[in-house]
């Protein structure tokens, strides 16, 4: 095209040129054919991939909270169009053919005549109004941040039973061996470690009918704030502090399963007076050695923010922050002990007083957080309650959502956590 376009601006071309500018346009229009075949075939397939697994029809990301950018398909724009009928009008007053594209993808689910196990009416939503929640669920913790040396995100997109393979061969090393001799059999630690789906929902979410009814209230944005308030606070505890078996296996309790624990001694080497309920230089120390060097690179601290605030007040002799530091540039981040740091308030606060009996608290962790895994079923579903609410002139909406946690860490190394027992 720019050969073209140089060609057609050259003045008083040559005969030779006009043949090159023919044969250089039959050639765009050669190219665009198989472009056209390409992305043809592709979205060919992957709306096939979404409607094996009960997605809703694929389409690109809102560009904003009002809407989809003019690119997206003509199924993304009925699919949407029907859903924002759904939560103004309810099943019953919606248009039939919006109705009947609704049901079907709600039936292309996981089974059942309901848009999630257990629900009897609602449907799944637009793939946007998904990345919506999933943007709101973020700012409530970091477990779902994502990233490197974040939790391993897993989304599926059905909730079955789904082992996940995990090794662990770092105690194992090669060997030297004599010409003809034979070779050491040794297999890898391979173990399978199982997601499931827990159910969470974002309890009743009521709007009055009047507001339904006024074009310029932004359903769809409301109800993904308040559904990923909702969601990224459970989700959030969850993964964090779960015991796993009749709920996720959160972070916390399975470094504690694997035994990688440091007892903290406090600051009294720093400051020549605290004890038990602080923590000090020796701490951070011990804890970063008690993760294998190897996932050190990619080590973080995690702690709730009060335990922040007890590390930003140990001081060096000249009374400077001894274990918090400022980003060394403009613009970096600040770091505890030369690592970066997250908050997680469902993590245990320092104990400022004694008691009796002690008691353990477990405030923070060090090493390589993405290997601990959370699974999310990216089906959304939210269902539209009509009745309930009616002498009060509102309508309840409900969202459901499916989350597992666990452990990667098989060999206990690339975790710790330090815990305070006053």
């Amino acid at each position: 095209m720019d050969q073209a376009r140089s060609l057609a601006r050259g003045g008083f071309p040559s005969f030779s040129d006009w043949k090159r500018f023919d044969g250089l346009v039959t050639e765009i229009a050669d190219l665009n054919e198989e472009i056209e075949e390409i992305e043809g075939a592709t979205m060919s397939k992957l709306e096939v991939r979404g409607k094996q697994y009960g997605a809703p029809p694929l389409g690109p990301p809102p560009h904003d909270s009002l809407g989809y950018s003019g690119s997206e398909s003509q199924e993304t724009k009925e699919f949407r169009a029907a859903f924002q009928s759904y939560l103004r009008l309810g099943g019953a007053e919606m248009r039939a053919e919006q109705r009947a594209l609704l049901a079907e993808h709600r039936d292309m689910g996981t089974g059942g005549m309901g848009a999630y196990p257990g629900a009897t009416a609602g449907f799944f939503v637009p793939v946007g109004f998904v990345k919506e929640v999933e943007d709101a669920l973020k700012y409530y913790g970091p477990m779902l941040d994502g990233g490197e040396g974040m939790p391993f995100l897993l989304d599926t997109d059905t909730g079955q039973p789904l082992p996940y393979p995990a090794a662990d061969d770092t105690s194992q090393v090669g060997e030297q061996i004599n010409e003809n001799a034979p070779v050491t059999t040794q297999d890898v630690n391979l173990q399978m470690v199982m997601f499931g789906a827990w159910k969470y929902s974002t309890k009743l979410v009521k709007v009055s009918i009047e507001l339904l009814q006024d074009s310029a209230f932004d359903i769809e944005s409301f109800l993904a704030t308040e559904f990923g308030r909702r969601l990224g606070r459970i989700v959030n505890t969850k993964t964090t502090i779960g015991v796993g078996t009749v709920e996720p296996f959160g972070i916390v309790p399975a470094i504690v399963a694997g035994g990688n624990i440091v007892t903290a001694v406090g600051c009294f080497s720093n400051d020549g007076v605290g004890g038990a309920n602080t923590i000090g230089s020796d701490d951070l120390t011990n804890l970063e050695h008690a993760v294998d060097p190897v996932y050190r690179p990619r080590g973080r601290y995690m702690m709730n923010d009060a335990t922040l605030k007890a590390l930003k007040k140990v001081k060096d002799k000249f009374g400077r922050p001894l274990l918090w530091q400022e980003g060394t540039r403009e613009g970096s981040p600040a770091t505890v002990n030369g690592y970066p740091y997250l908050i997680n308030n469902d993590m245990d606060e320092l104990q400022t007083v004694p008691s009796s009996p002690t008691v353990t608290r477990r405030t923070m962790i060090f090493g390589d957080l993405s290997k601990h895994a959370i699974r999310r079923v990216k089906q959304l579903s939210v269902l539209r309650l009509s009745e309930r609410f009616a002498d009060f002139g509102q309508v309840a909406f409900l969202g459901f959502a499916r989350y597992d946690s666990n452990s990667l860490d098989i060999g206990h190394r690339a975790q710790a956590l330090l815990q305070n027992v006053f």
